[in-house]
């Protein structure tokens, strides 16, 4: 059965695929052929192509309740209409409630009755440990006295979102016999773990007897402590408002209750609920986001990335030895390596021209200037040397640049893992210290390589000259010289990265969107305006670099150190001679680590090795684990057949069970079939 037009023309969220593809993953997995067509079965579906109870004694019942959500004519078989229909549902906005809605139309006819919904409810694991009452007032609400009446999908939306706040009054009512209005501790613990299992991180439920101090707890305590579980991502925003943005700053419960003024659906109650459990977990008076992060489970998904390869080194941060520790920071560096060499080809030309830019001298050298600006340094490149006299000492560059960049990433890393905090959280004085560290570190890589660079630049500068060859210039050089100038290598290389990295993490955090992801473009554009403070205000130490690290013509100014190079020019040429080729350096670092940082990132999220240690902020949409889910990726972190829509597939059936609490059990009434599926 066809999903109907409202479904299939909402704008997607995922870009579908194409007919052509479906009907081949289609087919690899459809193990019945009738009349020339060919169809999955229930097995085929769940558990051969989305790779769900892989279990080798799994409960058939959900099995076929599961892929009765795509056969909408509920003839036990799923055709490539269905197949390509519920691809389709599946890339819509509302999919999630779209998805469990199709769980409960039993009969595939657009609504859901009485018996379609207990028939469900019964099959779940809460209506097991605390039965639901379908006969009483709440039910009848919704389907009429006699039960009759048929529910469509706008309105089952609101029957699925009121059902488990009724069934959490009912589970009070049924501890509470006396009316009492009162519960104990233990009996508040059971029916939280088992009415609103799906909004518990292990931070809550760990802290659920203990948030209550020993004493009783209330109708209206039990009611706040379910709203707020309910209505975290709302405090969320208002913390977010409280702090303007940030998510570091600690707040108040003062601060929070101003904030949450104009928002009726929270209470005094409830933010006195907010603080006693954030200082149940972290024994503190004021929290940050990170609190809320471990108080709330996120979204069933926010961003579903593509990753190529997903290992876990460690099971837990406790786990992680020294050796993980090396392993950690050698897979950082290879990547940093990657990313320093993509982010260095990019920009190459404009370093090019920058440096002509800065070598060029007024007032110490016949006295004709070559070049009058950095667009006709540009063009005058071109027309005299080619294309490729634009990337004249690339390859020198390359090999030293993947090792100068992964190792200035590294040690940025390395140092702020050691200086942040437990909850994630690291002051500014440490992210500059961590950047210092790493514009150090670099020096090593970075002045020999910028040296031979140089000279290989500023060769083609001189028509009649002989070409200069990268190993010529190292030679001639010789260890110690190709160390000439690190000094000033180090006053620019220092301040630069001690301003850059941190300017970089404050502008990623502004860019992120409210659930505090980046997007790759945001990425970019985060490397770009972090690159313009840092860039412009080291020029005069790469000024007086260069002029260092080039060799003299004849008649030219020549410098015995860092203090000699810095009176001559200002004697000379004056104080803007120090800032010559900012717009060519602020143009070449602003992209070149904009490119760099984005591809070091997605690296990290496309090859993601869970180290034990952090991950960068930003990468991903947190998300809560479910059984369904945690069943899914021991066969696939995400299957290659998983195209299109079919990308949100398992993300969407375990949202299901995490935002609506529909659990359906494992195991049991049902034997492990072999499967005639060819994609099994």
């Amino acid at each position: 059965m066809p999903l109907n037009k409202n479904s299939i023309n909402t704008p997607s969220l995922l870009k579908r695929a194409s007919t052509e593809k479906l009907r081949e993953v289609f087919q690899k997995y459809a193990s019945i052929q009738k009349n020339g067509e060919h169809y999955m079965t229930s097995e085929d579906f769940v558990r051969n192509f989305l790779g769900l109870f892989s279990e080798s004694a799994f409960n058939d019942e959900s099995v076929r309740l599961f892929a009765g959500i795509a056969d909408t004519s509920k003839d036990g078989l799923i055709s490539f209409s269905e197949f390509q229909a519920f691809e389709g549902l599946l890339c819509t906005p509302d999919a999630l409630y779209r998805t469990a809605f199709q769980l409960f139309d039993r009969q595939g006819n657009g609504t859901v009755s009485y018996a379609d919904f207990a028939d469900v409810v019964q099959k779940t694991d809460l209506h097991s440990k605390i039965p639901f009452s379908l006969d009483g007032p709440f039910i009848k609400r919704y389907f009429g006295d006699k039960k009759q009446r048929l529910i469509n999908y706008a309105e089952f939306t609101q029957l699925l979102h009121d059902f488990h706040e009724e069934h959490a009054m009912e589970a009070f009512r049924s501890k509470d016999p006396a009316g009492t209005g009162f519960i104990s501790p233990l009996d508040f613990q059971d029916i939280i773990v088992k009415v609103k299992r799906h909004l518990l991180t292990p931070n809550v439920k760990d802290n659920l007897v203990s948030v209550t101090e020993g004493h009783k707890v209330s109708f209206p305590y039990f009611m706040a402590f379910t709203s707020l579980l309910n209505n975290m991502e709302l405090i969320k925003q208002v913390y977010l408002q409280a702090t303007q943005g940030s998510r570091t700053d600690m707040v108040t419960k003062d601060q929070i209750l101003q904030a949450a003024q104009p928002l009726s659906q929270i209470t005094p109650l409830e933010v006195d609920i907010l603080f006693h459990l954030a200082g149940a977990v972290h024994q503190a008076g004021r929290i940050d986001y990170s609190d809320l992060n471990s108080i709330a489970p996120e979204h069933y998904t926010k961003h579903i990335t593509h990753r190529l390869t997903e290992i876990k080194a460690v099971e837990s941060p406790a786990d992680r030895s020294a050796f993980i520790q090396v392993l950690e920071s050698s897979y950082r560096f290879t990547l940093g390596s990657f990313a320093g060499a993509v982010g260095a080809t990019v920009v190459y030309p404009i370093d090019l021209v920058k440096t002509r830019m800065q070598n060029q001298r007024a007032g110490s050298y016949i006295g004709e200037v070559a070049y009058r600006n950095s667009w006709d340094c540009f063009k005058k490149v071109i027309r005299h040397e080619g294309f490729m006299g634009l990337y004249r000492g690339l390859l020198p560059q390359l090999m030293g640049v993947a090792p100068e960049k992964a190792i200035k990433l590294t040690v940025n890393d390395l140092v702020r893992d050691k200086l942040t905090d437990k909850k994630g959280n690291i002051p500014t004085w440490a992210e500059v210290l961590a950047g210092g560290c790493a514009g150090a570190s670099q020096v090593v890589f970075t002045n020999p390589l910028e040296i031979v660079k140089i000279r290989l630049q500023v060769a083609g500068e001189i028509a009649s000259g002989s070409k200069i060859r990268a190993w010529s210039v190292v030679r001639e050089l010789g260890l110690f010289g190709l160390y000439k100038g690190a000094r000033a290598c180090l006053l620019r290389d220092v301040p630069f990265s001690a301003i850059y990295f941190p300017t970089y993490a404050h502008t990623k955090a502004m860019m992120a969107d409210k659930d505090g992801y980046n997007h790759p473009l945001t990425l970019l554009a985060a490397g770009a305006i972090a690159g313009v403070p840092a860039a412009s205000l080291v020029t005069p130490a790469d000024v007086i670099k260069t002029r260092l690290q080039v060799v003299a013509r004849s008649g030219q100014t020549t410098y015995t150190g860092v203090w000699d190079a810095t009176k001559k020019i200002m004697a000379e040429e004056g104080p803007r001679a120090f800032w010559k080729g900012t717009a060519a350096r602020v143009f070449r670092s602003s992209p070149q680590f904009g490119v760099t940082l984005v591809t070091y990132e997605l690296l990290q999220r496309l090859f993601y090795v869970d180290f034990g240690g952090t991950q960068p902020k930003g990468s991903e949409g947190h998300k809560i684990t479910t059984p369904l889910e945690t069943a899914a990726e021991k066969v696939s972190t995400e299957k290659v057949d998983h195209i299109g829509g079919y990308r949100a597939a398992v993300p969407l059936l375990a949202g299901v069970e995490s935002k609506f609490g529909l659990y359906l059990p494992r195991f049991g009434r049902g034997v492990a079939t072999p499967s005639t599926a060819t994609g099994s």
